[in-house]
C-alpha cells in the first residue's frame, strides 16, 4: 500500500483546496514554525479514522474546520481525501478514502466516491500495521 496523493480542503489552516503529490520515492514537509506541517499530519491521522478530537490538537471536532481570517469567512465543512495504490483486497488500480465533517456535528465517509461506514475505512487497514492509532511518519 502506498500513498500517492493528499487532498485537503476547509481542514484546520487549509483553507482552499490543497493537493499533495506523493509521487517520488521520498517526500518531505518543510517549513517555518507555523506553517501548517503538523496540520497535514493531522489529515491524515483524521482520514485513518481518529475520532478523539484532542488526538488532533481540538477541544471538539468542529474545531478542526477552517474559521477563515479578516479577509475570509468561517466554511461549514472540512474534507480530506487519500489516494492510495496498491491496497491489498480491493480489485481497483487506485482506492480513494474521504472524510467530510460539518459544523452540525455530521460526518460522512466515501470509499471510491460512495457513501459508506467508518468500519469501511477502518477495515482497510487491517493487518497492515497503519490506522490512526499506528502510522510512522519520520
Amino acid at each position: 500500500m502506498k500513498i500517492k496523493s493528499l487532498e485537503i480542503t476547509g481542514f484546520k489552516s487549509f483553507y482552499e483546496k490543497t493537493r499533495i503529490s506523493f509521487d517520488l520515492r521520498l517526500s518531505a514537509i518543510v517549513g517555518p514554525n507555523g506553517c501548517g506541517k503538523s496540520n497535514v499530519l493531522d489529515a491524515i491521522r483524521w482520514i485513518l479514522g481518529e475520532q478523539n478530537p484532542r488526538q488532533l490538537r481540538a477541544n471538539v471536532m468542529e474545531e478542526i474546520i477552517s474559521n477563515g481570517s479578516e479577509f475570509l469567512k468561517p466554511l461549514g465543512m472540512a474534507e480530506v481525501s487519500l489516494v492510495m495504490e496498491n491496497v491489498s483486497g480491493y480489485n481497483f488500480e487506485q482506492v480513494e478514502i474521504k472524510r467530510r465533517v460539518f459544523r452540525s456535528g455530521e460526518t460522512e465517509y466515501y470509499l471510491n466516491g460512495v457513501q459508506c461506514r467508518l468500519k469501511d475505512i477502518t477495515d482497510i487497514f487491517i493487518d497492515t500495521g497503519s490506522g490512526a492509532r499506528a502510522y510512522s511518519v519520520i
